[in-house]
């Protein structure tokens, strides 16, 4: 395969983009790590916690979900690579396995924003409905 059929997209190869996914795992564990270590000299009872704890929670999720996500994107394109190397047009296309992953995949995705866009809401209403009802 020449350099050029290798992109996957303007300047990436596949090797770029297993580079890209180790280096950003990389980077996000020493980032939580040092954000964890700045937050624990602030921390000063127990409602610090209450209120620190879902925070770093949910940033190491939306951590694993995207290393999870390009990771099975990689698989895709080692596949996709793979086949294409092979010259059969028809064997480019995705199995109905491989469609119905990625479907899911999304539909969680859009699962967990609705959750937290919800989420976010009740807290809004709690803070307007507490607000009037102290003042």
């Amino acid at each position: 395969m020449s350099k050029q059929s290798d992109e996957i997209f303007e300047g990436k190869t596949f090797q770029d983009l297993t580079k890209d996914i180790y280096e950003n795992q990389k980077n996000k564990k020493l980032q939580l790590d040092l954000l964890i270590q700045e937050i624990h000299g602030f921390i000063q009872s127990i409602d610090d916690v209450v209120l620190v704890a879902p925070l770093i929670k949910e940033m190491y999720e939306v951590s694993v979900k995207n290393d999870e996500h390009l990771v099975k994107l990689a698989g895709v394109l080692q596949r996709i690579i793979a086949k294409s190397s092979s010259g059969d047009e028809e064997s480019m296309l995705l199995t109905e396995s491989e469609k119905q992953d990625l479907i899911d995949a999304l539909q969680d995705d859009v699962n967990d924003i609705q959750k937290k866009h919800e989420e976010i809401q009740l807290i809004k209403d709690n803070k307007k409905k507490g607000g009037l009802i102290s003042n």
